[in-house]
């Protein structure tokens, strides 16, 4: 069976996610046999495995660091909020319903025979398993019937490390109260602290971390640099979001919608010279770019009405009227339609009318679409007409049905729409949308350099693992993970 190794963090947005993919990374190139697992996630930005089920973001990016392919037993539960009070519950890759959050806290301790058969065939194949945890250990409201924290911990007799982020500041603060408000036995468990995120002369720490050894009795088996590496994030803390900045060249827009999801389908823009993309969510912050994008959402009927009342529809119509082009994925392709209708009341019920942007009407229904899509763009026109011959891979995630499911359809305002998570990891596609961008702009594209993304990400994913295996003390890690709990 493999033995294990548990990251926990302070606080959401400690680093919990990087740590365990760097680990992945360090641990694989070392010639183990390593797979990524978390009991239970809670995300927006998910992916479908190559059979079909879903699954967390963040497990998929950890299994790819440690040359994986992405199983759902790496995440056997996901919960996809649905509003501030209740999210989707999705089992084993697949939706079992919508819970209120008081209503899975009572049942959570239901699904430990499920986590634990997904654990234990990931443990009879692999020789290392990296566990993450989610939010803190130390939330004490939350700690009965805990499975994801300390609770996973003892299920799987792991041994923790402790991470906690100082690029926020208060740092020993956080990981001295974390460890004051364990259980004496859950103490023993966490076997020594990591501090993330540290930009300086880590000789200036020196002293604060020989206090906090005193303190907690556990020591700091590393101290990780602030690391500029580009890895997809799972969650609303993420950076991306503060991106404002327009930069001479092409400016992508994407409408930062409440319940956005899967963002990281934009990030190969991100990576292009000459191109800017940033976030918006007010109708004033839209200015006058060269492209519009609607994202993914969890609640599509939800955000449609946020849009409206924002104003944002109003300057999407304008933008269009003006002959910017749209693209929308998803939740966003459904909502340039002409009607959603959710008669199984699978979001709540009701109808609305669409931006109207698209000849389509969609139906909500109780089943959801998690499948991987591949094939060749054809029949498009438009100002992106040069996507037609393009290959493309990547992944559906829906619980809605659009006529043409699936394909990109477009109107003779050049909105176009498409169910394809991934699109833009198409080097093709993005090339042609940028390239037909940066004509329409009077720019020359002749210069424009695209690349590989799978590449790009495997280049990350070194970065990553390398400033991790500079910082921590691996020898003391792999101490930790043969003597165990």
């Amino acid at each position: 069976m493999a033995k294990s190794i548990m990251i926990q963090g302070t606080m959401s947005g400690a680093g919990k996610s990087l740590i365990a993919g760097a680990l992945c990374r360090i641990f694989a190139k070392d010639g183990y046999r390593t797979v990524p697992f978390k009991s239970q996630n809670m995300a927006l930005n998910s992916c479908v495995t190559k059979d079909g089920f879903e699954m967390g973001r963040a497990q998929v990016m950890q299994a790819e660091a440690a040359w994986h392919e992405p199983d759902v037993r790496m995440n056997p539960i996901l919960l996809k909020p649905t509003s501030d009070v209740g999210s989707q519950v999705i089992l084993n890759g697949v939706p079992i319903g919508n819970m209120p959050a008081k209503e899975y806290f009572k049942r959570k301790r239901e699904f430990i025979p499920q986590i634990m058969e997904a654990y234990n065939s990931l443990a009879a194949e692999n020789d290392i398993i990296v566990i993450e945890g989610a939010g803190s250990p130390a939330e004490i409201n939350l700690k009965m019937n805990d499975i994801v924290n300390m609770g996973m911990a003892k299920l799987a007799n792991a041994p923790v490390l402790l991470v906690g982020d100082i690029d926020r500041g208060g740092v020993f603060a956080q990981l001295f109260g974390t460890v004051e408000l364990l259980e004496p036995d859950e103490k023993e468990i966490i076997k020594g602290l990591i501090i993330n995120k540290f930009r300086g002369d880590v000789s200036i720490l020196q002293s604060g971390l020989d206090m906090l050894y005193d303190l907690t009795k556990k020591p700091v088996i590393g101290v990780v640099p602030y690391t500029n590496a580009d890895i997809d994030d799972e969650d609303s803390l993420t950076e991306r979001f503060n991106q404002r900045d327009i930069k001479n060249g092409i400016d992508i827009a994407v409408i930062r919608l409440p319940r956005i999801s899967n963002f990281t389908d934009f990030t190969p823009f991100e990576c292009i010279e000459g191109v800017s993309l940033r976030y918006v969510s007010r109708a004033r912050e839209l200015g006058e770019p060269d492209m519009l994008i609607l994202p993914g959402t969890k609640n599509t009927i939800g955000d449609l009405k946020w849009l409206r009342e924002s104003g944002l529809e109003a300057a999407i119509l304008r933008q269009t009227a003006g002959d910017t082009p749209v693209f929308g994925i998803c939740g966003g392709y459904q909502m340039l339609g002409q009607r959603i209708s959710d008669p199984k009341n699978t979001e709540g019920g009701g109808e609305i009318r669409g931006i109207g942007l698209l000849d389509t009407e969609t139906v909500f229904e109780d089943s959801k679409t998690t499948t991987r899509t591949s094939g060749i763009i054809s029949g498009i026109g438009g100002i992106f007409k040069r996507l037609n011959g393009a290959d493309v891979a990547g992944y559906e995630i829906h619980m809605g049905k659009t006529h043409e499911d699936g394909s990109l359809v477009i109107n003779k305002a050049n909105v176009y729409g498409s169910y394809i998570h991934g699109i833009f990891d198409n080097e093709a596609v993005t090339k042609a949308i940028i390239s037909a961008l940066m004509e329409k702009k009077g720019i020359n594209p002749s210069g424009l350099k695209t690349f590989s993304m799978r590449e790009y990400k495997e280049k990350q994913y070194d970065i990553l693992a390398d400033a991790v295996r500079n910082a921590l003390d691996m020898d003391m890690v792999y101490k930790i993970i043969e003597q165990g709990v």
